[in-house]
């Protein structure tokens, strides 16, 4: 289940959106960790005290991704849409439940013998049908003071041979009381017969005389209380009235005390309104709904049934998600939730944003053009083979942000480490890049959502929310398709993205320009003021243009400034 996955492992992470750079850095991230973990096992660290990594993304992964991960036979990491503190982040108390016909007494000796104030009651299948609290067992104890009360709870033959330690002489031990009032024999025969109705639930002390009267009379059941050894002959009367004999080592008292406390918890167990929570249930939500209660525990269920209890004390001992970061470092990049994970690690060759932590952490930024160039390198540091299909994924997400080798933001450290990788991979980087860019610019079936969607980032300055989208095309037919589709929607990204400007940038790998499309006041007054502008079919063009992080970003805040 995903909650348990959650909790178990680290999660390694891309931005929101994300490209082929964050994914493919997730899973090599998390592959190096776990081959790091194997290592402080095999020298003698326990296994439950190291957690393992699993890559993971927030957000739809686009056809360039899809088509690497096809190559090098990966599977799409699990979605993980946000990291807010759940019920299952919370020490939830093992418990399944009981069933509704076990007795008050039994579900108070539970609740004893394991300190809970609290039980839920389960149906066969251990689906959640009620709870009994410890005062709903103490109101019953002072409202069963009627005679009636066996047989209006119809309570399981079981249910008395337990709770009065009773044992069973004659009668179906499955069998239920279904009929009569509860008496206390007198101590004399011709006593008794003067308060007796047919099919009573006679209790008497060890007299044979009085239960072989009581039988005689009708009694439906009779106690016998203080006995070692019950006659035959009332024994046989008994079987030929068709009359249950139970005999207890209890005295009278006690035995008519104990015996309202074999009534099953079902018929006073609370069912409607009960407050329960499923494992993903959010911890916010969770804390409003406790405060409004006086109880204390809660069943947790799972596909309807119960696994659990928690309280309001285990707040206390929250234990949260843990994360690392790869490929971004901003707060509008994060998933959602990041404020209440645990940030263990970022590993990032963007500018330094504005994520706060609390406390130090591992935080590796290198100004190279990929991030699956630094992951690279920590390979190299732990010493840790890189097989064939990480070192194709590394490669790919390489190529894919640098533009193969084209874009101002790559290094020379890039270039070298991919043409390593490739030739770990066995591949040829050059006819790599151009079966991934074809494979990521095919717009067949795609909606211009998506289209804008595919690559975008929110990024704000002075005071303005910017959406920023780029797409990158080989084919001069795909990136006229692109921008046609864009022009006659950038405006709608404006409302749908609560932003105050919008930018496409269509970016042709041959060219090595963009034609910016664009949305928002004075969004072309800016680009003129930041950039050597020319008019284009559908936007400005801005030859040169291939980097949205190192030429794009850096003019439009300056110009903004």
């Amino acid at each position: 289940m995903k909650y348990r996955e959650d909790n178990d492992r680290i999660m390694v992470i891309g931005h929101k959106n994300p490209d082929t750079d964050s994914i493919c850095s997730a899973i090599a991230y998390a592959h190096l960790m776990n081959k790091v973990r194997e290592e402080r096992i095999n020298n003698g660290e326990a296994p439950e005290s190291i957690k393992a990594y699993e890559p993971c993304r927030a957000g739809v992964i686009s056809p360039e991704t899809s088509f690497v991960l096809d190559r090098f036979h990966f599977p799409i990491p699990r979605l993980c849409l946000d990291v807010k503190a759940q019920v299952s982040d919370l020490n939830i108390r093992e418990e399944h439940g009981i069933l509704p016909d076990i007795s008050l007494r039994e579900a108070w000796e539970q609740m004893k013998n394991k300190e809970l104030q609290t039980l839920p009651v389960v149906d066969e299948t251990g689906s959640l049908t009620g709870v009994i609290s410890v005062k709903d067992i103490a109101m019953a104890n002072m409202d069963i003071l009627d005679s009636n009360a066996l047989i209006n709870a119809n309570v399981p033959i079981g249910n008395i041979l337990s709770t009065i330690s009773g044992e069973l002489l004659n009668g179906d031990p499955e069998g239920r009381i279904n009929k009569g009032r509860i008496t206390i024999g007198a101590s004399r025969p011709e006593a008794m017969e003067g308060n007796f109705l047919k099919d009573d639930i006679v209790i008497l002390g060890n007299r044979s005389e009085m239960m072989l009267r009581a039988i005689e009379l009708g009694a439906s059941a009779v106690i016998v209380c203080m006995c070692d050894r019950v006659p035959g002959q009332v024994i046989e009367l008994a079987k030929d009235n068709d009359c249950i004999l139970i005999r207890t080592l209890n005295d009278t008292y006690t035995t008519s005390r104990k015996l309202n406390q074999s009534i099953p918890v079902g018929n006073y167990m609370k069912t409607e309104d009960v407050m329960c929570f499923e494992p993903s249930s959010l911890l916010d939500d969770v804390r409003e709904l406790m405060s409004s209660v006086r109880y204390d525990y809660f069943p947790v269920v799972e596909e309807k049934k119960v696994i659990g209890l928690i309280s309001k004390r285990n707040f206390i001992c929250l234990k949260k998600k843990q994360l690392v970061l790869v490929d971004h470092n901003e707060k509008s990049q994060c998933v959602d939730g990041y404020e209440e994970a645990e940030i263990l690690a970022i590993i990032d060759h963007h500018r330094i944003g504005d994520i706060e932590t609390t406390g130090p952490i591992i935080f590796r930024n290198v100004p190279v053009g990929c991030t699956a160039t630094i992951i690279t390198d920590m390979y190299h540091e732990n010493r840790i083979e890189i097989t064939p299909e990480i070192a194709g994924i590394l490669c790919c997400a390489i190529l894919s942000d640098t533009l193969a080798f084209t874009s101002p933001t790559c290094t020379s450290k890039d270039e070298q480490t991919a043409k390593e990788l490739a030739s770990i991979a066995g591949v040829d980087y050059r006819q790599l890049s151009s079966d991934m860019f074809d494979a990521g610019e095919d717009l067949t079936g795609k909606t211009s959502e998506a289209i804008f969607k595919n690559d975008y980032k929110i990024l704000r300055s002075n005071g303005l929310r910017i959406a920023i989208a780029q797409g990158t095309f080989n084919s001069p037919g795909n990136l006229h398709k692109a921008e046609n589709k864009m022009n006659a929607y950038i405006n709608e990204v404006l409302s749908g993205e609560k932003v105050d400007l919008a930018f496409y940038i269509a970016t042709s790998i041959p060219s090595k320009s963009s034609d910016v499309i664009y949305a928002g006041d004075n969004a072309e007054q800016i680009l003129k003021k930041g950039f050597h502008c020319e008019e284009s079919d559908f936007g400005l063009r801005i030859s040169g243009l291939v980097s949205r992080k190192k030429q794009f970003v850096p003019a439009l805040i300056n110009a903004l400034s």
